[in-house]
């Protein structure tokens, strides 16, 4: 396990310039294939919000597999867009698997002197994880290019991610839930997929949560599937010493034959037993339609009270 200084729970974590009319996204897929079409909703989305798009090679490309190209092909498309000063920010198509394939071959050098919005979920976990931890940059966990095709890229998902680009305050709000634990706590946000959490424990992209408010999510995974990743979590230091922990959805999970015994619900206030931090369940945050942008390291204030949950920026 990597073992952090005291200095490090003190970083100041660095913000990309906010955008502003006129400047550019970047799409490219550094995991999985995705076909153009499926980004076309997301481009004219966009330029509608008065932004250029360029998209990458990767973006419907040729691969015949899987991958939405080899990995010197993944590679080299996201480093040019990482490189090239003309582009903003950039938007994932999508996940999948394959990120972590080409993470150790990246060139941050000219990012950190120019940093820019990096924008994803799921498989792009372990990038939000190495920026975060160390590059000390901020970095956006919300809808990638596909999302955009739910509503015609205008629902309230899809418009956190304008706001939160443009660097408008944000206040989040969702229903109370039977399984919440109250309380209030301000402190910085990270987290992601659980599966890419647990799986960057021990390496670069391990994400140190002391003083932290905690946000996991998970989809098609069994119930003891999820139980060992919980207990892997705790085992490596990870939910001793949050603020705050935030339940997103947990979508098509599934039991055994055999009843597990537990419910998600049980098995998660199970891993947080004996701590005293807030904790709430069933924020929108997802796989699933209702994923809201969420700035990675920014502060957040997390309040957790007997009829509403609110996130806010401070």
């Amino acid at each position: 396990m990597i073992k952090y200084s005291r200095e490090d729970y003190f970083y100041s974590m660095k913000l990309p310039p906010f955008l502003v009319a006129g400047n550019t996204i970047g799409i490219m897929c550094p995991a999985g294939y995705m076909p153009a079409e499926k980004a076309e909703t997301c481009v004219k989305t966009l330029k509608k919000w008065g932004y250029k798009v360029v998209k990458g090679k990767t973006l419907g490309g040729k691969s015949k597999n899987y991958f939405s190209g080899t990995d010197q092909e993944r590679l080299e498309d996201l480093q040019r867009m990482l490189d090239d000063d003309k582009i903003h920010a950039i938007l994932f198509g999508r996940g999948g698997y394959g990120t972590t394939r080409i993470l150790d071959q990246l060139d941050w050098k000219k990012f950190k002197k120019n940093p820019k919005w990096i924008i994803g979920f799921s498989d792009i976990t372990v990038l939000h994880g190495y920026i975060h931890q160390q590059l000390e940059i901020a970095s956006i966990h919300g809808p990638m290019a596909g999302a955009f095709n739910h509503d015609e890229g205008n629902n309230r998902y899809i418009n956190s991610l304008k706001d939160s680009i443009e660097g408008k305050p944000i206040i989040y709000l969702s229903k109370a839930q039977d399984s919440n634990r109250l309380g209030k706590a301000k402190a910085a946000l990270v987290g992601g997929n659980l599966s890419l959490l647990v799986h960057s424990i021990g390496t670069n992209a391990e994400l140190n949560t002391d003083g932290k408010i905690l946000f996991i999510e998970e989809i098609g995974e069994q119930l003891y599937h999820i139980d060992r990743m919980l207990l892997q979590l705790a085992r490596a230091g990870k939910l001793k010493k949050l603020k705050g922990l935030i339940v997103g959805g947990f979508s098509q999970c599934k039991d055994t034959v055999r009843p597990f015994g537990k419910n998600l619900n049980q098995l998660i206030l199970d891993s947080v037993q004996s701590y005293r931090y807030p904790v709430c369940f069933d924020f929108p945050i997802s796989h699933e339609i209702e994923n809201v942008a969420i700035i990675i390291g920014k502060e957040y204030t997390l309040e957790v009270g007997a009829d509403q949950v609110t996130l806010s920026t401070i």
